[in-house]
């Protein structure tokens, strides 16, 4: 062994340990050649040799840093919910969470829905709003127009280009927030007691719009990877009166998987041939970690059959309450649902947000949180393999902020919520992600805040519980042998 490679076996031995974990900084050149007594090209061609490796990386500048697998080991399964249409249910989970959201500082609230709210990169649209307050012009007092403002919807229009959509401004309804927006496609397309398509497991938030509206929920089977499985929706559209298919193929809440634009394509002309429409949700859509962004179903739309819903929720902040519907040719029913839900959305956000936007504001946050995001998604996963079971599943999002991750059977995560009810910690538990509360194995982490010790100390204690159910299963199993 030449003395570059016992360089590089101690530096490989110590990130397989641990000593230096995903995202940490190496030492410095100079620093290895002081601590092992080599020179700095051995120093130089054993750092080489983990970068060909994928096992580190060099930032200009900044030094080399420790990388992720590229995939974690073992994936989620692919979902095999009911195959029959369902009413929903959890609502009484679903506000436990929602009340916990609300500025809650009591508890470490790890399945949160939210962005990073810290960025220095958000301060623009913090003086604009300062600024559009201390004006003297009171239209921001006044309603603006029920479908949006000119302005904001101009600059929405242009931000969907990325998204291979051609929209016109007037094909876009402003609305209080991408829920609204959801919200107003379903009532535009259904009645009481209709079918809707949906993946599974599902934003929580729309399944309880479907209960809200007498609708149900017809889960079909996901893969985590590729998304909803086309054939069993196929099968589905044969069998059941299907009013809408409602999906979220672009980093999917909370399974986090993309649908490869050839799927995505598919899912639009199965829909055309079955005259069926597609409520997308895009919500997640411009926290892409590669350029380009994915595109939507939306921009293969013909024929004016899918609802985009998008916001400012995800990537700018959820108070703001600013979302986005281009419903195509329901624009009409559209607007009334609107008008008979909200009215006209609040004035001052969206007219801080155009100019946010307009200045070029926008396009710079989303590029340095991509970063951070990108680096938090690694650090978490890297947690969760060390400290969770044996066996979990975790998601792999190529975009966003959210981790699925599926444990073994034995943990019920409504369960390990009330054990880490005397951590003050909160996690998303699976269930609420189904018609039925199904996925009761699963959980939701969310990796946009910093991740300090406190929070690796929580995912810590979350895996050490989690562990202790599985232990408690096995001498449970154990005994009644």
């Amino acid at each position: 062994m030449t003395r570059y490679e016992e360089v590089a076996g101690v530096l490989r031995e110590r990130i397989e340990h641990g000593l230096y974990r995903v995202g940490d900084r190496l030492p410095s050149i100079r620093a290895m050649c002081q601590e092992l007594d080599v020179s700095i090209s051995t120093a130089q061609e054993a750092y080489r040799q983990l970068m060909d490796a994928a096992l580190i990386e060099s930032r200009p500048k900044s030094g080399y840093f420790v990388l992720p697998r590229q995939v974690p080991l073992i994936l989620p399964s692919v979902s095999r919910p009911a195959r029959r249409p369902l009413d929903i249910s959890q609502w009484d989970q679903v506000l436990e969470l929602v009340a916990a959201t609300q500025r809650d500082d009591t508890r470490l609230l790890l399945g949160r829905g939210v962005p990073n709210l810290a960025y220095d990169t958000l301060k623009p649209l913090s003086k604009i709003l300062s600024g559009l307050h201390r004006s003297n012009d009171l239209n921001g007092f006044n309603y603006d127009k029920l479908n949006g403002s000119p302005e904001l919807r101009q600059q929405v229009a242009r931000l969907a280009t990325a998204s291979g959509c051609l929209l016109h401004p007037d094909d876009i309804i402003i609305t209080t927030g991408c829920q609204e927006a959801l919200a107003i496609s379903l009532r535009t397309l259904t009645q009481p007691g209709d079918v809707v398509a949906v993946d599974s497991p599902s934003f929580y938030g729309t399944m309880q719009i479907l209960k809200a509206n007498g609708l149900k929920a017809l889960e079909i089977p996901t893969d985590p990877q590729t998304g909803v499985s086309l054939e069993a929706l196929e099968l589905a559209l044969e069998q059941w009166p299907i009013r809408a298919i409602q999906v979220t193929p672009t980093y999917n809440n909370p399974l986090g998987y993309t649908m490869p634009e050839t799927r995505k394509r598919a899912l639009f002309q199965l829909a055309q041939r079955f005259d069926v429409a597609i409520i997308e949700d895009d919500i997640y859509g411009d926290l892409a970690f590669t350029h380009p962004r994915p595109r939507t179903v939306k921009s293969f739309d013909k024929d004016g059959r899918v609802l985009l819903c998008s916001g400012f929720s995800k990537t700018v902040g959820p108070g703001l309450r600013v979302g986005w519907l281009a419903p195509g040719r329901y624009s009409d029913l559209a607007l009334h649902m609107k008008y008979v839900s909200t009215g006209a959305s609040a004035t001052l956000p969206q007219l801080a947000l155009a100019e946010f936007v307009a200045k070029g504001h926008y396009e710079r946050h989303l590029r340095y949180a991509i970063r951070q995001y990108q680096r938090q998604r690694d650090i978490m996963i890297s947690w969760v393999q060390r400290y969770f079971p044996r066996g979990s599943g975790i998601s792999y999002p190529q975009g966003s902020f959210l981790l699925w991750v599926e444990l073994p059977a034995a943990v019920d995560c409504v369960s390990l919520n009330e054990r880490l009810v005397k951590h003050a910690i909160y996690v998303a538990p699976g269930s609420l992600f189904s018609a039925s509360g199904k996925y009761r194995q699963c959980l939701r982490l969310n990796y946009a805040f910093t991740l300090t010790p406190a929070i690796e100390r929580a995912v810590r204690t979350v895996g050490e519980l989690a562990s202790e159910m599985v232990r408690e299963a096995r001498q449970h199993e154990a005994e009644v042998a």
